[in-house]
């Protein structure tokens, strides 16, 4: 008989226990060959002090068996805890947020029967990199993070969910109308990748028009790849329209570890009341059993659940009068699922997962790309002034460039104020100053020697940014209105 494969569990708050407890029942009862190690995380550690509300020995049962089962967990209100989500996605490397988004018309009511879509989300880059600054008393900055090797490892995933599971198109999205070199970065590492999988009809959207199309008429999507932001704001308008987030689960891959939980939060008004629907929990559990080499008990349960759902058994969040024919607390529920284990659905759509692949789908890391010729050709100069003119800052401004540097523009929340500027621009106490090199290029030192000068006017200055070119193309966008 194979070995049970340890994993570790997290009851989490609120409703957490009782659908795990309700989980469980059913991954026991299809005969799924788990050792599970228990761990505590959420508010209990939270209000113990320990502002990640996860310990250290945690981490180690997490590093040890390299895939996490959990729960819903309550973050308590004010500052100083960060989200154990976002914690436990960065700490452990786990890239990839999968989210499949299915209909189960009629029996679960919504405006798109057969919406069948799986949101593919990059997570742990972007504006999710958390990296914030006050600047000036009235601007503050998030700086959004893409790199290269993120976007190949979310975009190769995202091709090969699609090849692994028979699906035939594959949709990026992005803002690279107005994001050209984050999210331009980002399409076009799509638009290499997918050369290589000539089979799947690839498509970009920009994300505005992507999102209103996903919401309207969901149908024309299979996959979907975007970073992070976008990701986590469409995959819940996915699921949504499905006819209720409570259903979904979510799988969170990485190269070594892989977390998976329900979508939906831990609902305390309603924790302890045995009305919670555990339908989001257990449907990430089968994707685990899937990741683990266990496709045959994640087949059984998935259309078990599904039979459950066609047979009207039903907890009170979906219940319906006009399909339903039993409202069920949360664990009878899992005992109904657990009646209907060997049956499959005759209305809805039954799955049937691969046999023949025991193994997690895994991707190659990225590869090194050549360093490119880097050169230093200007450097913007950011100054906290108030009340003010661009025209005035010009004037101290202009005479700082010396020889090596031309102030080219002044610009106040990216629009260009200097030269020509328009009256009709508001201008906040935050400014720009665009200095270009006069021959081409400039040292190190020489933007030293220009702070220096910059130092001496007594301006405030309270950032830099170096703009440099690679193979001779601007790594740096132009200013709005330049």
């Amino acid at each position: 008989m194979p070995a049970r494969v340890p994993i570790t569990v997290a009851y989490g708050d609120g409703i957490g226990p009782e659908i795990m407890t309700a989980t469980f029942r059913v991954l026991e009862a299809a005969g799924a060959r788990i050792e599970p190690e228990v761990i505590e995380i959420g508010e209990k550690v939270y209000l113990k002090g320990v502002s990640a509300g996860i310990e250290d020995s945690s981490w180690d049962s997490l590093r040890r068996t390299k895939v996490f089962l959990k729960a819903p967990i309550t973050t308590p209100q004010g500052g100083g805890f960060k989200s154990l989500n976002v914690t436990v996605r960065k700490t452990l490397g786990l890239f990839a947020n999968v989210r499949p988004c299915a209909s189960y018309s009629p029996f679960i009511a919504t405006r798109h029967p057969g919406m069948d879509v799986v949101i593919v989300r990059e997570n742990e880059e972007d504006l999710y990199a958390g990296i914030e600054h006050q600047q000036t008393d009235d601007v503050v900055q998030c700086i959004k993070i893409i790199t290269r090797p993120g976007s190949e490892k979310i975009v190769r995933y995202a091709f090969e969910y699609a090849r692994q599971n028979g699906r035939k198109k594959v949709s990026c999205m992005t803002k690279d109308n107005i994001m050209k070199l984050t999210d331009g970065l980002f399409h076009r590492v799509f638009d290499e990748i997918g050369v290589e999988y000539p089979e799947i009809e690839k498509e970009h959207w920009i994300i505005d028009i992507g999102a209103a199309r996903l919401a309207d008429t969901p149908n024309i999507f299979d996959v979907i790849v975007t970073p992070n932001l976008y990701g986590d704001i469409i995959s819940d308008i996915a699921a949504q329209i499905t006819g209720s987030v409570g259903l979904g689960g979510s799988a969170n891959i990485g190269t070594s570890c892989s977390m998976f939980e329900a979508i939906h939060g831990s609902a305390p008004p309603i924790a302890g009341k045995n009305v919670a629907n555990p339908s989001g929990l257990l449907l990430a559990a089968v994707m685990m059993l899937i990741h683990i080499g266990q496709p045959e008990e994640a087949e059984a349960i998935h259309n078990a659940w599904l039979k459950t759902l066609e047979d009207g058994v039903h907890t009170q969040d979906i219940y319906n009068q006009a399909v339903s024919k039993e409202v069920v607390g949360t664990q009878e529920f899992a005992e109904a699922v657990v009646a209907r284990l060997g049956k499959r659905p005759t209305t809805l759509k039954p799955v049937d997962y691969d046999k023949t692949s025991k193994a997690a789908l895994t991707i190659p890391d990225p590869v090194l790309q050549p360093a490119k010729k880097k050169e230093i050709v200007g450097i913007d100069v950011f100054l906290h002034r108030r009340q003010c003119s661009a025209d005035s800052i010009a004037e101290v401004m202009v005479p700082v460039g010396g020889d090596a540097f031309e102030l080219k523009m002044i610009t106040n929340r990216g629009v260009k104020v200097w030269p020509d500027g328009m009256p009709e621009t508001y201008c906040t106490d935050h400014w720009r100053c665009r200095y270009m090199a006069r021959a081409g290029s400039v040292t190190h030192a020489q933007i030293l020697e220009l702070m220096g000068r910059v130092l001496d006017t007594g301006l405030d200055f309270i950032k830099t940014e170096h703009l440099c070119s690679f193979d001779g193309t601007p790594g740096f966008s132009l200013g709005q209105g330049q």
